[in-house]
């Protein structure tokens, strides 16, 4: 995210919210790294209790489980009222729609 969407828009008015999980072995609020997304726009939060995560997942996508490895995507306009909307986009993993993730991105500057 950082070199593919954050880098090559430096000047745009972008908000990022990362919210960290522990999902893996050696995940842990001691031992993730912030400087995967240095940027000033990104703010950085720990879900040690899943509950953002499981609050996404049932709220935003409709399931049961834990929403992880997912992008959410709004624009100015969004509020947040029982939930966040208008939702442009969403995607998971983030690696894998990271194409998607830039297009979307791309065409809401544009805007």
């Amino acid at each position: 995210m950082q070199t593919q969407l954050l880098a090559k828009y430096p000047d745009d008015q972008l908000s990022v919210y990362a919210v960290w999980l522990r999902m893996l072995a050696g995940d842990s609020n001691d031992e993730w790294d912030e400087t995967v997304m240095p940027d000033a726009r990104v703010k950085h939060f720990w879900d040690g209790e899943l509950d953002v995560a499981q609050w996404f997942a049932r709220q935003v996508d409709g399931y049961q489980g834990v929403a992880w490895d997912v992008y959410y995507l709004y624009g100015p306009e969004a509020t947040w009222e029982a939930i966040p909307g208008p939702l442009i986009g969403s995607g998971g993993t983030i690696y894998r729609e990271r194409q998607t993730l830039k297009s979307q991105v791309s065409t809401l500057l544009e805007k």
